[in-house]
C-alpha cells in the first residue's frame, strides 16, 4: 500500500494549536449529541481540566445532528444552525478545537466555517461527494471506517481526500460487523490503516456498540470501553475517541456505551501511560 498522505502528528499539533507537544495519543472526547447548555458546559470544562492535568491534547466532539439514529422518534440534536452556534461558542470560550459530523456535501461546506475537524460518519465513508466537499474546505478530515469495510480499503478514502490536495487525514477504527447487532475489533486494522500514511484513531465507544441491539435504539457494553482503549494504546494509535457523559444512563444518544465523566480521568491516565511504550 503506497503512502500518499504526509500529514503527521506534528502537523496536527500545529494545525489545531495543540497545547502539549508529547507522544501521547490525542483524545477526541465529548457527548454523542449536543444536549442542553448546562450539560455541554460541564463536559467541556471538565475535559479541558483533565487535559491540563494529564498533558494530553483534546479535541472536543459533539454532534449537532445524529442523522443515523435507528428510530425516527430518537433524539437527533439541535440541528446544524443552532448546533454550530453552540459549538462556535464553546470553541471561543474554552479555546479547544471542535469536531462534529456532516451528512451531506452541502453540510460540509457550511460546517467547515466553524469546525476544526470535519467527521465523516461510518455509514457515509464511501460517499465520494461528501468526502470531496469536506476535503475542499481545507479542514482536518476524520473518516470513520465503516463497519462493512476492510482496513486495507481505507486507502481509497485517503486517495479521495488527497485528490483535492488535502492531506489532513485521520482514519478511525470503530469495529466491524460480526453477525447481527454486534461488532468486533480486529486490532490488526490499526497498523494496516497506518500504511496509508493517515493518522489513525481508535473509537473505543462505538467499538462496543450493539447496533440496533436495544430494539428501537442501539445498545452497548460500556464495561469494555476502557479495556479496548488500553489494547489500542498498546498497538500504537495516534489518537483515541471516547463519548463521555456526566450521567450516561440519561444521555440522549449512545447512553449504553458512553463512559462516566467522573471516572474518565483515572482510566485515561493508565491508558496514556501504556501508550508511552507502544510505538509502531
Amino acid at each position: 500500500m503506497n503512502k500518499i498522505n504526509i500529514f503527521t502528528k506534528e502537523d496536527l499539533t500545529s494545525e489545531l494549536k495543540f497545547k502539549f507537544n508529547n507522544d501521547y495519543p490525542f483524545v477526541i472526547a465529548g457527548p454523542c449529541a449536543i444536549e442542553d447548555a448546562a450539560v455541554m458546559d460541564d463536559l467541556v470544562s471538565t475535559l479541558k481540566e483533565y487535559s491540563k492535568e494529564l498533558n494530553f491534547n483534546l479535541i472536543f466532539k459533539a454532534s449537532y445532528d445524529k442523522a443515523n439514529r435507528t428510530s425516527v422518534n430518537s433524539f437527533r440534536g439541535p440541528g446544524i444552525d443552532k448546533g454550530l452556534k453552540i459549538l462556535s461558542d464553546i470553541k471561543a470560550k474554552y479555546d479547544v478545537p471542535i469536531l462534529s459530523d456532516v451528512h451531506s456535501a452541502k453540510e460540509a461546506e457550511i460546517a467547515g466555517g466553524v469546525l476544526d475537524v470535519i467527521q465523516i460518519p461510518a455509514f457515509l465513508c464511501r460517499q465520494t461527494d461528501i468526502i470531496l466537499e469536506a476535503a475542499k474546505t481545507g479542514k482536518v478530515i476524520n473518516v470513520k471506517k465503516g463497519q462493512f469495510m476492510a482496513p486495507w480499503d481505507t486507502k481509497f478514502i485517503v486517495e479521495k481526500i488527497a485528490s483535492v490536495e488535502n492531506y489532513k487525514v485521520i482514519l478511525t477504527e470503530r469495529g466491524v460487523s460480526f453477525g447481527y447487532n454486534n461488532l468486533v475489533v480486529d486490532f490488526r486494522s490499526i497498523p494496516v490503516m497506518k500504511e496509508t500514511g493517515a493518522l489513525v484513531v481508535f473509537d473505543a465507544t462505538h467499538s462496543v456498540q450493539l447496533p440496533g441491539g436495544g430494539g428501537a435504539v442501539s445498545s452497548g457494553n460500556r464495561e469494555y470501553v476502557m479495556p479496548l482503549a488500553r489494547a489500542a494504546a498498546a498497538v500504537g494509535v495516534d489518537g483515541l475517541f471516547f463519548e463521555v457523559h456526566s450521567d450516561p444512563p440519561r444521555a440522549l444518544s449512545d447512553s449504553a456505551n458512553s463512559v462516566y465523566l467522573n471516572s474518565f480521568k483515572d482510566n485515561l491516565k493508565n491508558i496514556l501511560e501504556i501508550s508511552k511504550y507502544s510505538k509502531i
